[in-house]
């Protein structure tokens, strides 16, 4: 039997014609940024005309890093998101509270360097309803994803979690159908992969990424 489509997220959209790029490609989600660290950080205001454009079928991820209750209700109010990324140290007992809290699906991002973190998945994938399997930044890196970093994919190669994952950490057009082919990943996700500068995507390979992807 063929296995579903790889589905695709684009993450760190800032501007309208993103959104449209990522919709024409045949992405499955639009990640927006409330981290104000990073290049791609969006404003309430702005991300709720952004999330208000994706047209019916494109998921509208809120991504966060150790945010409090007062920004992820802040962000709620004004823009409709289908599911909250958790990008930073989160503790399993807080994506259980956001999950009662807001009623929304939680995807809980895990970073990999070596084995010794693989029991991370594990545990955040009985809270989490899907994990995101990332590059362990660097120890002084100011982001805690979009760095463009891949990990060693043998790590999770044939490995299976109780809930759905997606796969992250250096991905572009040239190496994605790799990764896919070697993790058996059936949901892939970029950033940094599909700019022409940090914060600015580029159409073309958004739709690159999209095509080598769905293979």
């Amino acid at each position: 039997m063929t296995p579903p489509p790889v589905r695709v997220k684009i993450c760190g959209l800032t501007r309208p014609q993103d959104v449209a790029s990522v919709a024409a490609a045949g992405a499955g989600y639009a990640g927006l940024v409330f981290f104000a660290k990073s290049p791609r950080a969006v404003a309430p205001a702005q991300a709720r005309s952004l999330a208000l454009a994706a047209p019916p079928g494109l998921a509208r991820v809120g991504l966060f890093v150790d945010a409090d209750d007062d920004l992820i209700d802040t962000v709620l109010d004004q823009v409709p998101l289908d599911l909250l990324q958790l990008h930073g140290h989160e503790s399993p007992e807080r994506v259980t509270a956001l999950r009662a809290r807001h009623g929304l699906p939680v995807m809980k991002a895990v970073g990999i360097s070596g084995p010794d973190d693989l029991p991370d998945l594990a545990r955040y994938g009985r809270v989490a309803d899907m994990l995101l399997v990332d590059a362990k930044p660097p120890r002084d890196a100011v982001l805690p994803g979009g760095n463009g970093l891949a990990f060693d994919w043998r790590l999770i190669a044939g490995r299976r979690w109780p809930v759905p994952w997606m796969l992250a950490g250096g991905l572009d057009s040239r190496n994605v159908r790799d990764a896919i082919a070697l993790t058996g990943a059936r949901q892939v996700d970029v950033s940094s992969g599909v700019e022409s500068a940090p914060g600015i995507k580029d159409a073309g390979k958004i739709a690159e990424f999209c095509d080598a992807a769905h293979g």
